[in-house]
Parts: C-alpha cells; sequence; structure tokens
C-alpha cells in the first residue's frame, strides 16, 4: 500500500476560489473585508508568515496592513494600538504575529482584541465558544485539519482520532473541533503528549494520526497501524542542501509511514497552505458578520 498524498496546497486553493466569490458578494454591497497585522520584531518565521497572508489577501481582494514595531517596544504601546484597531470599522479582523518579545504579556494582547475581530481565534470568549459547539472563530491551523479530512475523502465522523499534542494553538482546539456532534466532525479524540505512557499503544489504535508534538519523525511507522490517516502539522528545519535551502520535515516519518498508510500530508505543501486559507476564510466571515450586525 502507498498512501494518497493529501495535498493541502490543492485543497486550499479550491477554498479560495470559494472565498474570491464572497469577496466579490461583498464588494458588491459596498463591504471591503479588511485585515490588520501587528508584527514585533524581525523573527524570521514571524516575516515569513506574515508576507504569506499579506499575499494571501491581495490575490483574495481583501485589503490588509502590517503595523511592524521594533524588538524593544513597550507592551503599552501595542495595547494602545489594539485598542484603537477595536473601535476602527475599517479593519474587520486583525491579529498580533506570535511569538512575542519576552517583556510583552502575550495573554494581556490576545485578550484585549475584540473577539469579533479575532481572526486568529484565541480570545477565551472564542475558546469557550468553540468548546461548547458554537464557534464564532476556529482557530486556523486546526480548522484547516479538519477541512483537509473532509474535503479528502476522510471525515472524521464515527473515527478514534488520536492527537498528538496538547497545544493551545493546534492540540486543544482540534480536540473541541473533532469531538463536536456536528457533520464533519463526531469523532471519538484521544489526545497523548509528552505525559502519556506506551503512547504507542495508543497511536496504533488510531484510524487517524494528527501529528502535533513540535519533534521531527516523533510518529514512527511502527506507531502507526495499516490503512490510517495521517495528518503532520510540524514543521522542523533539520539541515540545509548545498545550494543552501531549508531541509524541513514534520512531525511524522513520510518516507516510512506512506508505505503504510492510506492517506497522508507532506511536509511543506500539507497543513501549512490551509493555516493561511482560514485566516483569511476568518476574516470574510468578520466582514459579513459585521455587516449583518449594522
Amino acid at each position: 500500500m502507498t498512501a494518497e498524498i493529501i495535498k493541502g496546497s490543492e485543497i486550499a486553493k479550491e477554498i479560495r476560489a470559494e472565498l474570491k466569490i464572497k469577496v466579490e458578494e461583498l464588494k458588491k454591497r459596498g463591504i471591503t473585508p479588511g485585515l490588520f497585522i501587528i508584527r514585533v520584531g524581525e523573527d524570521p518565521a514571524s516575516v515569513s508568515y506574515v508576507t504569506a497572508k499579506t499575499k494571501a489577501s491581495d490575490e483574495l481582494g481583501i485589503v490588509s496592513e502590517t503595523l511592524v514595531y521594533p524588538d524593544d517596544t513597550k507592551e503599552e504601546i501595542i495595547l494602545a494600538k489594539i485598542d484603537e484597531l477595536n473601535k476602527d470599522p475599517k479593519w474587520n479582523g486583525m491579529l498580533v504575529q506570535l511569538p512575542l518579545p519576552k517583556h510583552i504579556n502575550e495573554a494581556k494582547v490576545l485578550n484585549l482584541i475584540d473577539p469579533t475581530k479575532d481572526v486568529d481565534g484565541f480570545h477565551p470568549v472564542n475558546v469557550g465558544k468553540l468548546l461548547i459547539g458554537e464557534p464564532y472563530f476556529m482557530p486556523c491551523t486546526p480548522h484547516g485539519v479538519q477541512e483537509l479530512l473532509v474535503r479528502s475523502g476522510n471525515s472524521p465522523e464515527g473515527k478514534h482520532v488520536v492527537i498528538c499534542g496538547r497545544s493551545n494553538i493546534v492540540g486543544k482546539p482540534l480536540m473541541a473541533i473533532l469531538m463536536q456532534k456536528q457533520k464533519g466532525a463526531n469523532a471519538t479524540v484521544t489526545v497523548v503528549h509528552t505525559g502519556t505512557k506506551d503512547m504507542a499503544s495508543i497511536t496504533r489504535q488510531a484510524d487517524i494520526v494528527i501529528a502535533a508534538m513540535g519533534k521531527a519523525k516523533a510518529i514512527t511507522a511502527d506507531m502507526v497501524k495499516e490503512g490510517v490517516v495521517v495528518i503532520d502539522v510540524g514543521v522542523n528545519q533539520v539541515g540545509t542542501t548545498p545550494e543552501g535551502k531549508r531541509i524541513l520535515v514534520g512531525d511524522s516519518d513520510f518516507e516510512a509511514i506512506k508505505e503504510k498508510a492510506k492517506a497522508i500530508t507532506p511536509v511543506p505543501g500539507g497543513v501549512g497552505p490551509m493555516t493561511v486559507t482560514m485566516l483569511m476564510a476568518n476574516t470574510v466571515r468578520a466582514a459579513e458578520a459585521q455587516a449583518e450586525s449594522k
């Protein structure tokens, strides 16, 4: 058995085509979705992520603006800007690119964002609404994982899903999404992590394994059963080519597992494109909801 490769880049294109139609419909009503991004410092990964978000916005006709602060910017300056953006109707969505410098309280920053503009889905109000099954915004990476599964013909409904990792960004919200009594969810969900004893005995029971541990090739072929579906959220640099290009691998051993799995996502080109696309979906949703509320 050689696995079907679930190409997130292709599924992302499909969703973006749908979003482009929604943006055009909003513009006919005189509404242009707007996304404001705050970045603090010059972390290379953050610069890359923000560039991808800006490019996606331009592609879909969403107005975007990025404000870059130096590393040593005082916390109160960031908080004052967020307060200003909360009141500005031009911006339907906003996000503060993480991670932030250590002197800035991440929780304080995220908690100040208006929940109706919190397109990352990190505000406690949005986290709570997600948990009770009434989401306003779903966090982008977990929502992207769900869309990958459903649109690739591997719906989690009635399946045993094992999520490897319990982060606030992926593991926990993904658990909340997939356990809901709703179409495209309704799964039996187990979460394993660094405190789990004999993790392999649990992952081998899974119909679907989500690898989100932040460790290169942490999920090996002997940890999964024949016919499993593997969604790999991890991105780990393990070296560079002679030409200086980064060598990236996921949190699962792709080459070994693809000979055993029914389907698997590649790294890169799997979950990554979906994260940015779901951010665009949340921004469009914010514009629609705010238009309706008026």
